[in-house]
């Protein structure tokens, strides 16, 4: 198996988003605030992680009792082959549509966030098993509320291969 395809539409994208996604630079204003981005050449070997919380709806979308609620968890550790398509202007948004491929090898290991229960007291911690170099995505169900969007950088331990 070589991956995944995968296709997301974003409705709202920071500078930064698009550095990650394509290694474009970011362009700053003069008080050095993000305000736009360079489309530059994109390396071959460039990739990045996505990670996506959807909430499950229902009535009865957790045995947890103590949950306020259940979402489910998607991380891609290694995207790449990334094509961003059109910029989409409309009156209120600029909306743009990503495709790529995922690969083998991220080195995800638990990631960043606590997103998993930890015991039945629903203590958020991180995954409980780190995700094997081998694997393209992981996904699951999780009594943990996603955190708060961010277009902050948040290095992942480890280092990355270049090659799958």
């Amino acid at each position: 198996m070589n991956g995944y395809d995968i296709t997301f539409t974003f409705y709202e994208a920071s500078p930064e988003l698009i550095e990650l996604m394509t290694g474009s630079p970011v362009y700053f204003g003069y008080d050095g605030k993000p305000i736009g981005f360079d489309s530059c050449s994109i390396a071959c070997k460039a990739g990045f992680a996505m990670e996506v919380w959807t909430e499950v709806l229902g009535e009865d979308v957790c045995e947890d009792e103590a949950a306020e609620g259940a979402w489910v968890y998607f991380v891609m550790p290694w995207v790449s082959n990334g094509i961003i398509g059109d910029l989409e202007l409309a009156g209120e948004a600029v909306n743009l549509e990503l495709t790529g491929s995922t690969r083998a090898g991220g080195k995800w290991g638990l990631g960043p966030y606590d997103i998993q229960a930890q015991d039945a007291a629903g203590t958020a911690g991180p995954m409980l098993a780190p995700l094997d170099s081998s694997c393209h995505r992981r996904t699951f169900i999780t009594s943990i509320e996603p955190p708060e969007p961010s277009s902050t950088y948040i290095p992942v331990d480890g280092e990355f291969c270049m090659a799958s």
